[in-house]
């Protein structure tokens, strides 16, 4: 019986979603803790032919693809605010990086053994939001995380990523 593994044949379990990075300008993003799904949607196009219309014939639109959220863990790394106003500071339009403000991500999704099992390439990303404090709660007992919402225009899967050799 098949078990979705080629390599790993004795493997039974799916992978477990906590192995992760997310990399850009070729350097690992420190302490991401939690990525967004990756998602795309294509829109359904509705027509009827003039001799038949009790029923919709259907055919692919646009396809569209939603933006994801990166969070990590407060610290003194200036990376995300520093992306972040690329798009907008306080000092307003005249200081937007026009040039640079877009970057091509690449997300990482590893194995329990912390071996790359898929990668994908996300293009022409940059941040639509940015929280730089969460809320603040004297009473709470918790990591305080920043976060940023990407818009992108497109991901692919890396199709040169295959299944890592887990038998060592």
């Amino acid at each position: 019986m098949a078990n979705g593994f080629t390599v790993n044949a004795s493997r039974y379990d799916p992978y477990k979603n906590f192995k992760f990075r997310i990399l850009w300008d070729g350097k690992t993003v420190l302490g991401v803790s939690k990525i967004s799904a990756l998602k795309r949607t294509t829109e359904v196009v509705k027509h009827r032919s003039g001799g038949e219309n009790s029923f919709d014939y259907k055919s692919p639109g646009r396809t569209s693809y939603e933006a994801i959220t990166l969070e990590r863990g407060l610290t003194h790394d200036r990376e995300f605010e520093a992306w972040a106003s690329k798009v907008h500071t306080y000092e307003g339009d005249n200081v937007m990086a026009l040039a640079d403000y877009k970057k091509d991500l690449t997300l990482e999704f590893m194995n329990e053994r912390g071996q790359v099992a898929f990668r994908y390439y996300l293009h022409a990303c940059w941040v639509s939001e940015y929280q730089a404090l969460p809320e603040l709660d004297a009473n709470a007992n918790a990591v305080a995380i920043e976060s940023m919402k990407i818009e992108l225009e497109g991901w692919e899967r890396d199709q040169d990523t295959s299944e890592p050799d887990e038998s060592g």
